[in-house]
């Protein structure tokens, strides 16, 4: 196993520096911080790939799991109220799917336009499947109210901060990134297994 993850880490990283000067433009509309986050992103989703295709289990103690996520979510946050101070925030969209319609128009920018599809989307994602992992009774009902609640918070957050706008595509894309990461958790555990506190990490 150990092998695959070793061959697999590095045939991501090779590929990843290749792509750098794409990841590189994201800098200038976000925070630096951006490129760890593709990184980690980008390495997660390959190995996880390898690992599914090779039938492998990972496994992970939650306490390290937790530690992951917990680091994940400071990435985050840093990445949504932290940001070059040449942006213009402020506006105000209430309309669902004219910010995700904009995007498609082409009238903007390619790697920017996928990045907030794909982020706004991809980067809750996690967050659907941590809950499902944490919690002993998981309820679809339960994780959206507590989806919707979050990320109005961070969206008014960020708009009364300057941070970012206001935006109800950003919350329909959220939201949704939230429970597809539900409704994956029983194909994400095939590779990844926590392991509850007190047992011990074993190979396959």
């Amino acid at each position: 196993m150990k092998k695959i993850i070793l061959i697999t880490f590095s045939f991501s990283q090779i590929v990843f520096l290749c792509l750098y000067p794409v990841w590189s433009d994201l800098t200038s509309y976000l925070h630096p911080l951006v490129i760890g986050i593709v990184w980690f992103c980008f390495s997660v989703l390959v190995l996880f790939v390898v690992c599914l295709a090779k039938n492998v289990e990972l496994r992970l103690p939650i306490v390290y799991f937790q530690i992951i996520m917990g680091l994940y979510s400071i990435g985050l946050f840093v990445l949504l109220f932290f940001r070059p101070a040449n942006q213009d925030y402020g506006e105000i969209n209430l309309v669902p799917f004219e910010t995700i319609l904009f995007y498609l128009s082409g009238e903007v920018n390619t790697i920017i336009a996928v990045y907030n599809l794909a982020a706004n989307f991809g980067l809750f994602l996690p967050f659907g499947v941590y809950y499902v992992y944490v919690r002993k009774v998981p309820r679809l009902s339960e994780l959206l109210l507590v989806a919707v609640v979050s990320v109005c918070i961070i969206e008014s957050s960020q708009f009364l901060t300057k941070r970012g706008s206001l935006d109800m595509d950003d919350l329909i894309l959220n939201v949704l990134g939230v429970v597809t990461g539900y409704y994956l958790f029983p194909l994400i555990r095939k590779v990844l297994v926590v392991l509850p506190k007190g047992s011990k990490t074993s190979r396959k």
